[in-house]
């Protein structure tokens, strides 16, 4: 799922997070600004349904504008992505970034 909370505001001419929280105040959902810069600085690992409905109700869209299903390409990009930030954490060496968006593995000699 892509988290689409930006375009959403930037559609109803929300432009900040401060000004997000106030949209929401107006319909009862009352986050931290520290919660509101975090869903919108990106996609959160979790959202309660009952905090989606009220995100939903201040910017008059559906949980479908919010939450956009990505293809199928884009899951694979994504889940190889992950698995190489793994290896290269796991101390596998660096992963060389190729110009067509792509990655190779360094794996160290045997």
């Amino acid at each position: 799922m892509k988290w689409n909370l930006r375009m959403v505001a930037a559609q109803r001419d929300i432009w900040r997070p401060v000004q997000l929280l106030a949209a929401f105040n107006e319909v009862g959902f009352t986050p931290s600004l520290s919660k509101v810069a975090a869903m919108w600085g990106g996609q959160p690992v979790t959202v309660r349904l009952d905090d989606l409905d009220k995100i939903c109700a201040a910017l008059d869209c559906t949980v479908a504008d919010l939450m956009l299903a990505e293809t199928a390409g884009h899951l694979a990009q994504r889940d190889d992505a992950s698995r190489q930030v793994v290896v290269a954490q796991a101390g596998a060496g660096p992963v060389p970034r190729t110009s067509g968006g792509g990655a190779r593995r360094s794996l160290p000699p045997n």
